[in-house]
């Protein structure tokens, strides 16, 4: 599953982005990838280990709601996240 938040742009800087995807990884747990940066610069990609997929789509859902709180809108949901 994938999200993707974007701030408003306020014209004088590119707007900032966040990437979140949960993804199974080969040994049976979850991956939580946080990408974040500038539209069009450098971004940051921290990845984040989880045993069960429960707790992994908590820290999304966690890290979604913070970046809402903080003025982030989101743009394009993917996967089980989309549905609720």
């Amino acid at each position: 599953m994938r999200l993707l938040l974007q701030q408003r742009p306020d014209g004088r800087e590119p707007p900032r982005f966040v990437q979140l995807t949960l993804q199974p990884d080969l040994l049976g747990g979850w991956t939580l990838l946080r990408e974040t940066g500038q539209t069009g610069g450098r971004s940051t990609l921290r990845r984040e280990q989880f045993l069960d997929h429960a707790s992994a789509l908590a820290a999304l859902e966690h890290t979604r709601d913070t970046q809402l709180r903080r003025g982030f809108q989101l743009m394009y949901a993917e996967g089980e996240v989309a549905r609720r």
